[in-house]
């Protein structure tokens, strides 16, 4: 009768944690580096951070806004006032007034 006798090789041995080392490497891999991973997630906090000071800029510009607005209400403001601010910010006057020109300075 005849017997084999066979040697154990260590490459069947390997197969499994080599799998699971592969496995547990492109997971891990996809989980940091993913679209919803770790590094997504800080990406998405900082352009959320950045879109809230955007946010309370313009919120702030809105309200400096309708501050103004509301004081050219009617009754809120005189009309020869108006008319006056209007006239300094597009710098013109009539014939018949006089300018006086200031010193940047004294502004």
């Amino acid at each position: 009768m005849w017997t084999r006798q066979h040697k154990q090789r260590n490459t069947g041995r390997l197969i499994i944690p080599t799998l699971c080392v592969v496995f547990l490497a492109y997971f891990g891999f996809h989980a940091y580096h993913g679209e919803f991973g770790i590094y997504s997630k800080y990406r998405m906090e900082a352009r959320a951070a950045e879109l809230q000071a955007s946010l309370d800029s313009v919120r702030a510009r809105r309200m400096e806004l309708e501050r103004r607005v509301q004081l050219m209400h009617e009754g809120t403001l005189e009309k020869d006032m108006l008319d006056e601010q209007a006239r300094r910010a597009l710098n013109l006057s009539q014939a018949d007034e006089i300018t006086i020109m200031l010193p940047a300075s004294a502004k």
